[in-house]
Formats: C-alpha cells, sequence, structure tokens
C-alpha cells in the first residue's frame, strides 16, 4: 500500500524541530520512504489530506504496565491476590488478556504508538506484542519486559514482579522471562510510596547489591538491557554500581551519583506523573494517608531533581508515565510532557523530542521509529494545533499511524474520575487551564467534592 499525506505541517521529532510547511509525506507498506515538496508526482499513492494538521512523530512511552487502568481506589488493593485468582483458571487468564490488550490500544488511541513494559501478569506483555505484530489486535508497537523480578515484600511482588528469596531464584526467572522473548529485564530495586512503613522511607532498598548483579551480569550476557525501579538516592546508587541501564523513576542526586550514571553509560527514565497525586492533591480526593502523602511528596520532588539534574550534567533522560498507578491512565501520556516542561523548565520543542527521537534512541530503536525521515517506520500523529506553542495540542488527535496502520479521529474512552482532579474537562475554553484558578468537581469513592488547584502545582 502506498499512501501519500498532503496539506500537513511535519514536526519531524529531532531537538531542534521546526515547523515544515509545504511537505509531502510519502508511506508504502509501514515505512517513510520520503518527505518530498509539494507538487511531488503521486500516482499510484492513496492520498490523503491533512487540512494543515500538524503531523509528528508517534509518541514513546518508556514504562507501563498494561494490567494497570489508573481507576483510583478508595481503599488499597491486595494486588497479588487479585493477580493469583485471575490465573487461577483459563476462564480468568483469557478476559485479563483481552483487557490487557485493550489497554494496549487505549495507548495508541492516546497518540503513544510505541511502548515500553517493565512488569506485567505473566507472559500477557509478549504475547499482546506477537499479536499486534501479527496484525490480530491494534496496539503500539511494544517493547515488553513480562514480570519483573523482585524480593519477598519487595515492590510488586507477587502481582507484575515474581519475589526470588535468594540470587538462584532471580536467575531462574530471567531464564523462565528469556524463554518468553522479552525485550528487556526489570528489577524492583527499592520499595515505592505505599510500601513504605513509615515516613520519610519511601523507597527503601529491598534487593541485595550481590542480587543486582548477579541478574545484570546474566541478563547482560544474554543481550537484555536490566530496567530498574528505585526511588531512593541509596537505590539509585546500588542500581548503578552493579549494572542497570536505566534508572526508572529517580531520587535526587549528588556528585557521585553523576559520576555513576556516566561511567556506567546508564540513562533516566522519569516519570513524574504516578507520584504527583500523592504529593499534590488533597487527600480528601486522592485518599492518601498522611504517611503517603508525605512519602508522595519526596519521591515527587526526587523524581523532578533528579531529571533536572540528569539534564544539567549530560545524563540521557527519557519520558514514562508508570501507567496503572492511580490517575495515570493508557491514554493520557500527554500529561508527561506538560510535567517535563513545567517542573523540569525544558521547552515544548525538548519535551516532544524527548517523548519521540530521544525516548526511541534510548530504547535501542532509533533506526526504525521516533522520527519523521526516510527508512523509518510510518508511525506518527495530527494534531490541529502546534504543541510546539501548546503541549496540551496533544490530547485532541486527529489520525493516529502506527505501521502505516491509520485510525482517524481517535477517542478514546476516558474516566471522569481519573481526569477530574488533574485538569479541568478537556473542553473547557484555554482560560481555565493550569495557571488560573478554578474549581473541578470529581467522584471519589462515596459523594462529591470540590478540589481547588492552584497555579503552582498543576
Amino acid at each position: 500500500m502506498k499512501r501519500a499525506y498532503i496539506n500537513g505541517i511535519l514536526l519531524d521529532g529531532t531537538q531542534h524541530m521546526e515547523p515544515q510547511a509545504h511537505k509531502v509525506l510519502l508511506c508504502e507498506d509501514g515505512v517513510i520512504t520520503a518527505v518530498a515538496d509539494e507538487g511531488t508526482d503521486l500516482d499510484g499513492y492513496e492520498v490523503i489530506d491533512l487540512h494543515g494538521g500538524y503531523a509528528m512523530p508517534g509518541l514513546i512511552n518508556l514504562h507501563v504496565h498494561l494490567a494497570g487502568n489508573g481507576k483510583p481506589s478508595a481503599k488499597p488493593r491486595d494486588n497479588a491476590a487479585l493477580v493469583r485468582k485471575i490465573l487461577s483458571n483459563g476462564l480468568t487468564r483469557a478476559v485479563a488478556y483481552r483487557m490487557v490488550c485493550s489497554y494496549a490500544k487505549l495507548e495508541l488511541l492516546g497518540g503513544v504508538t510505541t511502548i515500553r513494559t517493565v512488569g506485567g501478569i505473566a507472559d500477557f506483555d509478549t504475547r499482546c506484542r506477537d499479536d499486534a505484530q501479527a496484525g490480530k489486535i491494534l496496539a503500539p508497537r511494544i517493547l515488553a519486559a513480562n514480570e519483573g523480578i523482585s524480593v519477598p515484600g519487595g515492590h510488586m511482588a507477587g502481582s507484575v514482579a515474581v519475589a526470588a528469596h535468594n540470587n538462584g531464584e532471580a536467575l531462574t526467572q530471567l531464564t523462565k522471562v528469556s524463554t518468553q522473548r522479552v525485550d528487556l529485564v526489570k528489577l524492583m530495586i527499592t520499595g515505592g510510596v505505599l510500601d513504605a512503613a513509615e515516613k520519610g522511607t519511601p523507597g527503601e532498598l529491598k534487593m541485595p547489591p550481590e542480587m543486582v548483579k548477579a541478574v545484570c551480569d546474566q541478563a547482560h550476557a544474554m543481550g537484555y538491557p536490566v530496567a530498574a525501579h528505585t526511588e531512593s538516592p541509596e537505590g539509585v546508587k546500588v542500581a548503578l554500581e552493579n549494572g542497570v541501564d536505566s534508572i526508572e523513576h529517580g531520587a535526587k542526586m549528588d556528585e557521585e551519583t553523576v559520576k555513576l550514571y556516566k561511567e556506567h553509560g546508564a540513562f533516566l527514565c522519569t516519570t513524574i506523573s504516578p507520584a504527583l497525586p500523592y504529593a499534590l492533591f488533597d487527600t480528601a480526593v486522592s485518599g492518601a494517608s498522611e504517611k503517603d502523602q508525605y512519602n508522595g511528596r519526596i519521591v515527587f520532588d526526587g523524581i523532578v531533581e533528579s531529571a533536572k539534574t540528569a539534564l544539567a550534567n549530560g545524563i540521557p533522560v527519557g519520558l514514562g508515565n508508570d501507567v496503572g498507578c492511580p490517575y495515570i491512565t493508557q491514554y493520557d501520556f500527554w500529561r508527561e510532557l506538560c510535567y517535563f516542561h513545567k517542573y523540569c523548565g525544558v521547552s515544548n520543542q525538548f519535551a516532544l523530542y524527548t517523548a519521540t527521537l530521544r525516548n526511541a534512541q534510548l530504547a535501542g530503536i532509533g533506526e526504525v521509529t521516533g522520527s519523521i525521515a526516510p527508512g523509518k517506520s510510518a508511525d506518527f500523529i495530527v494534531t490541529r494545533e502546534n504543541p510546539l506553542e501548546d503541549l496540551w495540542a496533544l490530547q485532541h488527535l486527529e489520525l493516529v499511524v502506527c505501521c502505516d496502520r491509520a485510525v482517524k479521529n481517535p477517542s478514546p474512552k476516558r474516566r471522569k474520575e481519573v481526569g477530574a482532579p488533574w485538569f479541568p474537562d478537556p473542553d473547557l475554553c484555554p482560560e481555565q487551564r493550569p495557571g488560573s484558578l478554578h474549581l473541578v468537581q470529581t467522584h471519589v469513592g462515596v459523594g462529591y467534592r470540590m478540589l481547588r488547584v492552584e497555579p503552582d502545582e498543576l
């Protein structure tokens, strides 16, 4: 199939991208063959008119848990018990797998054409990847880790990670995921916000350094990069010293940590979205305890400061949004770009570059996708407004194309209880966006509550 996309304004995804008008995007069999000038002979092409919309590379989300939908809960969930129930029989496994596939589709409808999963249920993520590649389901390109490796009492143990009691069990799990043909390996080195026992102790080191090293050494020998959940300065150092390739989330850095990043060639995957509700939402809305809010603020500040320090010191920074955490949906990755811009002080241009070409490079697929250039996969999205002027443009898409499979006017079903506390209704006027005071109505648990959103909070 040969397609020509005309009358679009191109943003190519490179670091210094500028709008390019009067260009024609030529694609054949899912690959970009040329970026041509207007007037090019289009005989033999199916012509798609973009009507002056802005065409840019599809977004790439580097930190996804496909099993989660982001719906907040009034009470803490026992995720391990839920996963045991899901895997207990064929029917519930089948239903859960269909759910995972539907969440992958939501990523695509939200403008994300590549995802990197970092902890999932059984082998669902690689199965979803393979079914998408075979054209059986509509989903983004998937780089899959399947179940992560944790320790007893560690982060996500029993749900999207397996609890390893010793190095032998950790290496057994590594062998298991290798037979599932994963694309990367995920370690849960520290705890997080909700599994901290006391105020002031989020990101407590859980995994012994020798286990981290054993898994990293073997994974590298097998050709797999290793990503690690780390939310404390101690955890980051242990991860880097023992061979981890990417720090997921991050924490405040000192000079020693900066040196370790550079010595080991590791990158930081920043995830501002998941910590923000615990840190900044009114507890009447988030349902967080005083402890969780306090610890959420530590993690939130640590993630932001980590990203700032990394950028200032030339450490590579990618973006993910930790889909599955409360209030973090499969269709709202665009928010992470807004937070990267606001809290880390980067330009809209740099935020879009990070979420496209930079993320592709860090994921090892920079030759495949991430920019609009000949030879790259036909992965792009179209917005009516220019995201270089306002990143909010990314929430309203006119077209999503992944490997040349096109979805016109994608409209993922949005959860009101998830969206309302973050921002006003997307159809409200620009004056009611973050930066002005307004009231937002949200439904959490029982009854309606009013949340005041301060300009420096969102």
